[in-house]
């Protein structure tokens, strides 16, 4: 039973990020907000991380993504980033 809740709730964030990814994308296009445009990347690199979690720990567990786990977060946090200092300018 402990396996099937951790699936569950990996898959409902990667879900979540994937769907927060979508919509901010989406709404960039219709609005061309720049802002929405960083922080849609930022999902997706946060939607990579969650991906390389399921991956890591649950689909090949004698595989280490942790390096993959951690450059899809720091991206996705420098990315943002960027685009908060870009857009303040």
């Amino acid at each position: 039973m402990n396996q099937i809740v951790q699936v569950a709730i990996y898959l409902l964030c990667l879900v979540a990020s994937g769907t927060c990814t979508w919509l901010l994308l989406r709404g960039y296009g219709r609005s061309l907000t720049r802002l929405l445009l960083w922080a849609g990347l930022c999902f997706a690199f946060l939607s990579l991380n969650n991906l390389a979690v399921l991956f890591d720990l649950l689909i090949f567990p004698q595989l280490d993504f942790q390096a993959w786990r951690h450059a899809a977060s720091l991206i996705a946090v420098g990315v943002l980033l960027f685009g908060l200092v870009w857009e303040s300018e």
